[in-house]
């Protein structure tokens, strides 16, 4: 076991699966020789070399195009965007291509891309890097999308999604990269997709999240204990496909939920989940259930962001209100 930040597991994962097959390709802007705007990338293209570790133009639309062509000739490109809110460019060869392929072949072809992306608030960046899009992309059939909430995970879900064969979007929440370090197994290693996690059991209600909002959930949960309500923690993970079945069953135990997300009310993955609640759960509901967004606005300035991102003390007003209806 090594001490890792998720940005060091990232670089562990993708120096492992550059190991392990000869197929698997790392490129992107400044992923080279500089090593990503991060590090992420940092040594790999001196590890095994410039066809396999490189750069490319600041043209996100040829980045996931060339991904996409390659994943037809038996590569599994791992393309980076630099940050989440400038994929618009590649949306074509992401909904129109990649997320296709298998259906339009009829199984005989698969897009085997891991886009990799930064994104998420909190580190005062300028606009469009901090967008939470992942609504977007979990709303279009064919991809997986992916987010880890910590290092460990981050390691196991990106292999996992590398030697997926289908398009995998793998969010990497910016705030996340070095805030802590965890034991990381310094071998190889795989989490299931579309599998989520408890972090914390409990009795009285269910917080569903994912990213670095799991991490203001298990603030809220521990703050909640001092006054006797014990709050269940889900860590999805995987936002498409959610895992509705660990969901589900965890509410029928604690029968209320607030589901969590940084991204605005109506973007996200939030209406979504409170919907297969209702649907499979509502004769176990207690109260409603209650989100926990951003507002409806677009990303504010950095000045304002932190009165703009969902926080712990916000899940602790919803988890009361739903305790108290």
């Amino acid at each position: 076991m090594a001490e890792m930040t998720m940005i060091q597991a990232i670089t562990n994962a993708l120096q492992t699966e550059l190991k392990n097959d000869d197929n698997v390709l790392v490129f992107g802007e400044d992923v080279g020789l500089n090593g990503g705007v991060f590090r992420a990338t940092e040594g790999l293209q001196e590890e095994f070399g410039e066809e396999r570790v490189f750069d490319t133009p600041l043209a996100e639309s040829g980045i996931i195009g060339l991904a996409t062509g390659l994943s037809t000739q038996g590569f599994r490109p791992v393309p980076e965007i630099q940050f989440f809110g400038f994929v618009f460019e590649a949306m074509d060869a992401i909904s129109g291509q990649a997320a296709r392929f298998r259906y339009r072949s009829g199984g005989r072809w698969n897009a085997p891309i891991t886009i990799r992306s930064p994104f998420g608030g909190g580190v005062h960046t300028p606009e469009l890097h901090a967008d939470s899009l992942e609504g977007l992309m979990a709303q279009q059939p064919g991809l997986k999308v992916v987010i880890p909430s910590n290092p460990y995970d981050a390691k196991g879900l990106l292999i996992s999604s590398i030697r997926d064969n289908d398009p995998v979007i793998f969010l990497e929440h910016m705030k996340l990269y070095r805030s802590f370090r965890e034991e990381v197994p310094e071998e190889e290693y795989t989490i299931d997709l579309g599998k989520a996690e408890i972090k914390r059991e409990g009795s009285d209600i269910t917080f569903v999240a994912y990213g670095a909002m799991v991490h203001a959930c298990m603030k809220a949960a521990e703050e909640l204990e001092k006054e006797d309500i014990n709050a269940e923690v889900i860590d999805l993970r995987t936002v498409s496909p959610v895992d509705v079945e660990t969901i589900v069953e965890s509410v029928k135990k604690t029968n209320r939920a607030v589901v969590v997300q940084e991204a605005q009310r109506q973007a996200g993955i939030a209406a979504s989940i409170v919907s297969e609640i209702q649907e499979r759960a509502i004769l176990h509901l207690e109260a409603p259930v209650l989100r926990v967004t951003a507002p409806d606005t677009v990303y504010p300035f950095s000045e304002a962001e932190e009165i703009w991102l969902p926080n712990y003390e916000n899940i602790i007003e919803k988890a009361k209100e739903s305790l108290n209806f």
